[in-house]
């Protein structure tokens, strides 16, 4: 399978050479690696530029933005600054994070879970961050969600959810939208991710609303945004948290900001969110 990777790229040069190199070193080699380099300051440039000679697989582009590191439009925009130079010819578009350690076999596990069901529509493994001195599952989500940092998509799936949002919640509507067009999803533990910077470590405090905010816009309505904050918020162990997230649902309602899903979209969305919730209290 062809595999294409786009990977945003901001002030990461601590990161981004030994996410290059776990992906030069995969036993299936990737088609298509392109780093857009998002306005760093530091040495992110110069260290891709010495893998794009020894590689002709990985190219660079770059790309002017603000220096404000805030979740969804950012990186979005940046993926799409990379997306513009491909070709059609891949099988399957990764959107990976600048800061990954991928195990050798990732991307050949990823193809045999693809080639073996023709209904997956999206595909990952897991994330792990060091604490003391210990790679441990970074448990922030349902194991069945695929973490924003490494989304590899079919596809037909990709073209049928309207490919990715430039907006807070890009990495949750995507999988909704997959499942409401009847595609399936899976994550594989046993393709462990080292992840080296913990999310949302360099988020700014002016992205701290747009949590709710992308509630608003997927159409959960009020008492799902509302258990859902409390979720995030007793995961993150921080009340100040919900409270942010609540205050950013109820300023996009009164902003009256555009949603990112249709009625009809919307209303399966619900749906989903509502069974999901109930089967958690029947456990």
């Amino acid at each position: 399978m062809n595999f294409y990777i786009i990977i945003p790229a901001h002030n990461e040069a601590d990161s981004i050479g030994l996410t290059l190199q776990s992906l030069v070193n995969q036993t299936l080699k990737p088609k298509q690696i392109v780093v857009v380099n998002d306005n760093s300051t530091d040495r992110t440039e110069t260290i891709v530029e010495e893998f794009t000679k020894k590689h002709p697989f990985i190219s660079l582009v770059n790309k002017k933005s603000s220096n404000q590191h805030l979740p969804g439009s950012k990186i979005i925009n940046a993926f799409y600054k990379g997306f513009e130079i491909l070709d059609d010819d891949f099988d399957v578009i990764c959107k990976f994070d600048a800061d990954l350690i991928f195990p050798d076999n990732y991307l050949q596990q990823l193809a045999f879970h693809f080639k073996n069901n023709e209904k997956l529509g999206m595909a990952s493994g897991f994330c792990y961050i060091e604490k003391d001195g210990k790679w441990i599952l970074e448990n922030l989500t349902n194991k069945d969600h695929i973490r924003g940092a490494l989304k590899a998509y079919r596809k037909a799936c990709f073209l049928e959810i309207g490919k990715l949002k430039p907006s807070m919640g890009w990495d949750t509507v995507d999988e909704l939208l997959a499942k409401y067009y009847g595609w399936e999803i899976l994550t594989d533990e046993s393709l462990n991710v080292k992840h080296l910077k913990p999310t949302g470590i360099s988020y700014n405090k002016a992205s701290k609303y747009l949590q709710g905010e992308a509630m608003y816009k997927m159409r959960y309505g009020f008492t799902i945004t509302l258990i859902s904050a409390l979720k995030l918020a007793y995961k993150k162990r921080s009340f100040t948290l919900f409270k942010d997230y609540m205050a950013g649902y109820f300023k996009a309602k009164r902003g009256n900001i555009d949603f990112l899903v249709s009625d009809e979209e919307g209303e399966f969305i619900r749906k989903l969110r509502w069974k999901g919730i109930i089967n958690k209290f029947q456990k």
